[in-house]
């Protein structure tokens, strides 16, 4: 036993923990994502298998991820970069009010549901897969990005939402930048400079906001230090990084010789995937 939970469930973890930090990177590299929509219900299945208490499980699974991507997103971004793919004028209108956005939705975990979490998830990927697999090049709000203030107003949401979900900002930036006329593997590469922006931020607000929920779980030991520090699994964060890193360059090679509609059917039907998960646990 290390602090309450079994060695063969801690063995378990472990193991689940290393295979899903491989799909991680891999999907990083691949959508432009920093993952989060992977590493949110994988950390959610594991955590209740350790019988964490819901209140404090989704938040624990949203933190964890935004601490996890920040190593992911950093190598998805320089590896887009290195391609010339990133349109770095969009990433410096989109920097401070995404960082804005990320406070205001870290100070919104530290009050909230479990199930605002989940409902923001389902809804957003829900919105996301749709565009993807059913929009045509012509759905579009305009043929070039908007004015300053619209777009900084879009940051701020995006920062808050991403905040919410775990997410680096990849999959809102890319519906974003798509609506505007950017092909998808511009808003793809330049999406991961996004997950920069957030996960770091997003990542200390969690610890913040989950710091004084420890003392009120004394009997959870996957939320007590040294497991964790607030809403932020160390654990998690630990054995996440080595595989989510090695295999993001993979996914950026993957993603650079896909046809565009194939990346935009595979990105959807995951988002897909993920949004019916939340939903059925929502309405069960």
């Amino acid at each position: 036993m290390f602090m309450g939970i079994p060695y063969a469930e801690l063995a378990i973890l472990a193991a689940g923990l290393l295979l899903a930090g491989a799909a991680t990177g891999l999907l990083a590299g691949l959508f432009g994502v920093g993952g989060g929509a992977v590493i949110v219900p994988v950390l959610y299945e594991l955590f209740t298998a350790l019988d964490v208490p819901d209140d404090i499980r989704m938040p624990l699974c949203v933190g964890t991820s935004l601490a996890i991507i920040i190593p992911t997103s950093i190598q998805s971004f320089n590896a887009h970069r290195k391609r010339g793919a990133v349109d770095m004028s969009i990433i410096r209108v989109w920097a401070i009010p995404a960082i804005l956005g990320v406070i205001v939705g870290s100070v919104i975990a530290r009050y909230a549901s479990a199930e605002l979490f989940k409902w923001v998830f389902v809804a957003v990927a829900s919105i996301s897969a749709f565009r993807l697999l059913f929009g045509k090049d012509s759905w579009r709000f305009a043929d070039e990005i908007p004015g300053k203030w619209i777009m900084r107003t879009y940051g701020v949401v995006i920062g808050v939402l991403s905040a919410l979900m775990g997410i680096g900002g990849g999959q809102l930036s890319s519906l974003f930048m798509t609506f505007y006329g950017r092909p998808i593997h511009q808003a793809v590469a330049t999406s991961s400079g996004l997950g920069m922006l957030i996960s770091i931020p997003g990542a200390l607000g969690y610890i913040y906001a989950g710091w004084p929920r420890a003392a009120e779980f004394p009997q959870v030991a996957a939320i007590q230090f040294p497991l964790a520090l607030g809403y932020v699994s160390l654990v998690g964060l630990i054995l996440f990084i080595p595989t989510s890193m090695l295999f993001a360059p993979l996914g950026v090679r993957v993603a650079h010789a896909l046809p565009k509609r194939r990346l935009e059917m595979a990105f959807g039907l995951f988002l897909l995937l993920v949004a019916g998960r939340f939903l059925f646990d929502l309405l069960t």
